[in-house]
């Protein structure tokens, strides 16, 4: 076993590495230990007293293996307060987890050594010294700190260091629990996608930049022609290649400038920010984002918060006019007209008998109504010109007889000039054949379901254009509810977007809306 390294969970503990022996497990870190030097037994060590008695385990043969005797290294070689046992480990540490990475080297040589004392000494030793990479007493014969300051001394400061920090260590309160690390992961930043260790994103800009160039090779020596002198053609698309590459980079960079320059990154700070302002103040902010690209940060707050306040003084001098046309004439005046006004517009209109049941529809969606034969379903039906051509004009039970014969006034005779004319019988309507000659669909009640819904010309018009009725009647239901929205009227671009079919299909429903009266044209 010979030795362990004890990586301690808190820092600025005992820690460094730890030296058992390897038949008793006595600890000799600190004394004296007897290590073997033969090549089958690796890191094996032995405490002196196995060693007397001629202990062994393992492949170790105490009889024919050679050994040496390895004392503690605890004595000043280049500053007064750091032995050369601590100078090895700090060099061993560096070299395994790396320089900067000084709590890890603080914990790899223990002694209760902070990571700002190490790189402090680490600094001062090696750095800054005159010898560099060396530092100052390198030299094997320069014995001035092992003279002047005695092992024994030099250990019982050590000693009583380790004691004092140790006593200070379990003393001191409890610390804090440290809070995540924002780890350079997409998902340990508040912009999602976002690597904060490494200032890039998970997918950056042009992010298949790379593509182009990641197999390109330039060998010495290519790329000229040895006779001319001049660049070959290929090397010329190579160069062409770089050239695009290194202007998507440097795109790429200034949308990052950008973003770093005006702190894009605090998403929720930004947000915070963005609630207090009113709508008018974040259309304002958002169409003012594009000039942010060629100023700096301070320079765009004082330019948005002179666009604010902008537009704030022309909301005043509007309110002012607003004033002045309704005779206000002081602040006072001015805030009661205000309020007041507020209290206009939030209080509900005032409704008659019949506007009751549309106030009633805005403020709760009704229930689905229950298809009953009504008097305006009667005088509204598919049937009416037949029921007409027939003389069938018996109105519903619930139809006064007055109102039928209103009704059938209405429905049976026009109007010229003030006189009653008699309706005349419009002539049957003719639907264009399609462009392409397509032959109309022969429409059955097998194959068309719904069809006993349609009218005879309307069977005509789905023949002809080859539509089935359940389609069409979702047609002319979007149609017709459209056309009551615009008033009666449309027009025929806007029932083509309606029907969302062939553009000549859409014509030609139009035209059959038209004829049967169901819209006008707009």
């Amino acid at each position: 076993m010979g030795m362990i390294k004890k990586k301690t969970a808190v820092r600025g503990t005992e820690g460094g590495v730890k030296y058992v022996c390897d038949v008793c497990s006595a600890d000799t870190t600190s004394t004296v230990r007897i290590r073997c030097a033969n090549p089958a037994c690796t890191d094996y060590d032995l405490c002196v007293t196995c060693f007397a008695d001629g202990k062994s385990s393992r492949d170790h043969d105490p009889r024919t293996h050679s050994f040496q005797v390895i004392e503690q290294h605890s004595i000043p070689i280049f500053t007064e307060d750091w032995g050369a046992d601590e100078e090895l480990l700090l060099l061993e540490g560096a070299e395994t987890y790396g320089l900067g990475s000084w709590a890890d080297i603080a914990d790899h040589i223990g002694g209760y050594r902070t990571k700002g004392e190490v790189e402090e000494h680490y600094i001062n030793t090696y750095i800054n010294s005159s010898k560099f990479p060396l530092p100052e007493r390198a030299s094997p014969d320069d014995r001035t700190l092992v003279d002047s300051v005695p092992r024994e001394e030099f250990q019982a400061r050590k000693k009583r260091r380790i004691e004092e920090r140790k006593e200070a260590a379990k003393n001191a309160s409890p610390a804090a629990p440290k809070q995540k690390p924002v780890a350079s992961v997409p998902s340990c930043h508040e912009v999602q996608g976002y690597m904060p260790g490494r200032l890039e994103f998970e997918t950056e800009y042009f992010n298949e930049a790379e593509e182009a160039v990641q197999h390109m090779q330039f060998d010495p020596g290519d790329g000229r022609n040895p006779r001319t002198g001049e660049l070959e053609p290929e090397t010329e698309l190579k160069m062409t290649v770089m050239d695009i590459y290194n202007n998507r980079l440097t795109a790429r960079v200034e949308r990052k400038k950008v973003i770093f320059e005006h702190q894009l990154l605090e998403y929720r700070k930004n947000m915070a920010n963005d609630k207090k302002r009113t709508k008018e103040e974040r259309e304002l902010f958002n169409k003012a984002k594009p000039f942010a690209r060629m100023m700096q940060h301070d320079d765009f707050e004082v330019f948005s918060s002179d666009l604010e306040y902008e537009h704030a003084l022309r909301h005043a001098i509007s309110q002012l006019q607003d004033w002045r046309q309704v005779k206000v004439g002081d602040l006072k005046a001015g805030e009661k007209y205000e309020t007041e006004k507020a209290l206009r517009a939030a209080r509900p209109a005032p409704v008659g008998s019949f506007d009751r049941f549309a106030a009633t529809n805005r403020i709760a969606k009704p229930l689905a109504p229950v298809e009953t034969s009504t008097a305006t379903s009667a005088l509204t039906s598919t049937e009416l010109p037949v029921r007409l051509q027939h003389g069938l004009h018996t109105p519903p039970e619930s139809v006064s007889p007055a109102a039928a014969k209103l009704a059938d006034r209405v429905l049976t005779v026009g109007t010229g000039n003030g006189t009653l004319t008699p309706q005349s019988h419009r002539a049957k309507f003719t639907i264009q054949p399609l462009p392409n000659n397509a032959q109309p669909l022969k429409l059955t009640t097998d194959n068309a379901p719904d069809l006993h819904l349609l009218t005879s010309d309307e069977r005509d018009v789905c023949a002809v254009l080859r539509l089935q009725p359940k389609p069409y009647t979702a047609i002319k239901e979007a149609v017709l509810k459209e056309a009551m929205r615009q008033g009666g009227s449309l027009k025929k671009k806007a029932v083509r977007e309606i029907c969302r079919i062939d553009a000549n299909k859409g014509a030609r429903l139009f035209d059959f809306f038209v004829w049967s009266g169901w819209i006008a044209k707009a």
